[in-house]
């Protein structure tokens, strides 16, 4: 009896494995096109924007993922990488319906994939003495035989994974780029130094750009823009000739696109100082002003935005942090939530930028010195969106503090914050009107081109700032085996290449674009330790003031003394003195006061913050089983009686 159920048992667990591989088999036939993405972010999982691209697929294009498997086995957290990629890799080839073919390869040393690895131009990284190299990267061809390449898959970039691949996607199914023109007083593009002749690098945008679309300089000497261009990005403008202006407004009457980079004080352009023992003297602001004016915007002369809520913090002359009020990273409460450009969006970093004000009808735009530049004589009637601003805790600056500014410490003194919110960028859209309207009668026009007096569908961007596009405002840029290696902070370059998507027409890469999160900051937080900062500022203003005050006072003093050259004071004004001494001791305990009910009040929100997360929720989840325990057994008692 005992063998004989030996027997049953021997037979039921072959009968539950024959089983098991029957599921698994038929699973694999019937349902291999399914997925369930169970991960946090969904790393998975392709979102619309890739999607929307692999359906404009309308050659085949094939995929060549290479990874040195054999080379990388001791390499545990890079296989772990090149298992998340492979599987985004077949997420793309399902998705693509027989669209995309993609290839698996394992070059080895010596062999043929090795050779085809070398001729796509994948990158090799040695990863120990004996000359072992690992490959790590996508090929992609298309029917034309055009290549795109990601030549190494960096780890430290895992969040932008999908936007890579989906760009690599798309340079090989869009056949004719778009045409970008770039219009800059800045040394922006890959130039080279005539004192040194060495070759300076492009600044990381302009690369960026430039694997997007066809990128076309136009010259500061120009007088028109070519009608091929479908956007033109104009950055720092100064001094521009009256033909060019006009040869730009004739462009945007045309219907052509701008995204324009302007700057009341840009950091990139200061001239050298003749003396190194004088400061150097400040740039030119960018003008611009004929043709925002007649677009219904301006940017205020001889002024700098201050945020107290947004600066950020820099290493002062004393190698101590402090924080800067001209140096601001905006965050998601900046932006225009709605906007395209911004989407997925958590920072930007700016640099003194500047303030972009609504003109209204009759208004007169004027430049520094107060020259009259245009008098709004029509109705303005195009639409004015901001995009970025600032926060309530905001102050205009004039950029003279900021030429002779030696540290940053001295901003905050007498910063008082309007409760103004300032707008940063602009988008202009709807009816506009010409910057030039003389123009229509003129002979040289009548012969020529017919002058556009007006359009209805104006499409520019205009941002307040030009030091955001520089490098060391936002990336961190390494040479990787003669490859520049990109590691962002900030989104500056992102918000850059949705604003050029954006109004070029191409709105899928920017759904893919910054999946990932830079940062999470402590919104409370940072609220109190600007409530804070309000009233240290007051009180050290407040006691500032009156240290000037006394300074007076004792010069006076001095100066009605006797020849004898001895300080003496009545009683009275020894009393003064004495109360004023009182007084200082007593604000800085209240200094010292806020400083302490500012920890205090972060340490309670933390501790809270530890309860409801340690505590509080586990207890509340253990009382909702105790209850569902509970009522389980009363309905079973029910059923049983």
């Amino acid at each position: 009896m005992i063998k004989q159920n030996n027997w049953n048992s021997i037979i039921g667990l072959g009968l539950v494995a024959l089983g098991f591989l029957t599921f698994i088999l038929l699973n694999n036939q019937l349902f291999s096109s399914a997925r369930l993405d169970l991960t946090e972010n969904g790393l998975y999982t392709l979102s619309d924007g890739s999607e929307q691209i692999l359906a404009k697929i309308d050659e085949p294009i094939n995929l060549h993922f290479f990874f040195s498997a054999a080379s990388s086995k001791e390499l545990t957290g890079l296989r772990a990488y090149a298992r998340q990629v492979e599987e985004l890799l077949l997420e793309y080839e399902l998705a693509a319906n027989g669209k995309i073919k993609l290839t698996i390869i394992d070059p080895q040393p010596f062999s043929e994939d090795e050779d085809l690895a070398a001729e796509f131009g994948l990158q090799s990284v040695p990863i120990n003495n004996a000359g072992d190299s690992l490959y790590f990267g996508l090929a992609g061809t298309n029917a034309v035989d055009e290549q795109q390449v990601i030549a190494f898959f960096q780890p430290d970039k895992e969040a932008f994974l999908e936007y890579e691949i989906s760009k690599l996607v798309q340079n090989l199914v869009v056949s004719k780029k778009p045409i970008v023109g770039i219009l800059s007083s800045l040394k922006v593009q890959s130039d080279v130094d005539m004192q040194t002749f060495q070759t300076t690098p492009a600044w990381l945008f302009v690369d960026q750009l430039g694997q997007l679309f066809e990128l076309e300089t136009v010259a500061a000497d120009a007088e028109v823009i070519d009608s091929n261009i479908d956007l033109l990005i104009v950055i720092h403008p100064k001094e521009l000739s009256d033909q060019l202006l006009y040869g730009i407004d004739q462009f945007v009457m045309a219907g052509g696109k701008m995204l324009a980079f302007v700057d009341p004080l840009a950091e990139r352009d200061r001239p050298s100082a003749p003396n190194p023992m004088m400061p150097a003297a400040p740039s030119l602001p960018s003008d611009l002003r004929p043709l925002l004016a007649a677009w219904g915007i301006e940017m205020r002369p001889d002024v700098v935005l201050g945020d107290a809520q947004t600066a950020l913090t820099v290493t002062g002359p004393s190698g101590q942090p402090q924080r800067h009020m001209t140096i601001l990273g905006m965050g998601v409460d900046n932006f225009q939530a709605d906007d395209v450009t911004l989407a997925s969006l958590e920072s930007i970093n700016f640099s003194s930028v500047g303030i972009l004000d609504t003109m209204s009808d009759g208004q007169t735009a004027v430049t520094s010195d107060q020259t009259v530049i245009q008098t709004v004589v029509t109705p303005i009637q195009t639409v004015v969106t901001p995009l970025i601003s600032s926060s309530v805790y905001a102050q205009p600056l004039n950029t003279l503090r900021l030429a002779t500014l030696a540290d940053p410490a001295d901003l905050q003194q007498d910063f008082k914050p309007t409760g103004e919110v300032f707008t940063v960028a602009a988008r202009l859209s709807g009816s506009a009107v010409s910057a030039f309207p003389e123009m229509l009668a003129a002979p040289e026009v009548e012969v020529g081109n017919k002058h556009i007096s007006a359009t209805d569908n104006i499409n520019v961007i205009v941002v307040a700032d030009t030091d955001l596009l520089s490098d060391h405002m936002w990336v961190q840029v390494q040479d990787f085996f003669g490859q520049r290696i990109a590691s962002p902070w900030a989104n500056n370059g992102d918000f850059v290449i949705n604003a050029v998507d954006n109004l070029v027409g191409s709105s899928e890469l920017i759904k893919v674009r910054s999946r990932g999160r830079f940062s999470r900051p402590f919104d409370v937080v940072q609220e109190l330790q600007r409530e804070a900062e309000a009233k240290f500022l007051q009180n050290a203003n407040d006691l500032q003031a009156q240290l000037a005050e006394t300074e007076r006072q004792l010069g006076e003093l001095e100066a009605s003394q006797s020849d004898q050259g001895i300080l003496s004071l009545t009683p009275q004004q020894e009393l003064t003195l004495g109360r004023f001494q009182e007084e200082k001791l007593r604000i800085r305990r209240q200094l010292r006061e806020v400083r302490r009910q500012l920890d205090k009040d972060i340490e309670q929100l933390g501790s809270t913050l530890k309860f409801i997360n340690i505590a509080l929720v586990p207890i509340i989840l253990t009382l909702m089983l105790l209850v569902f325990n509970y009522l389980r057994r009363g309905r079973g008692s029910e059923y049983e009686s």
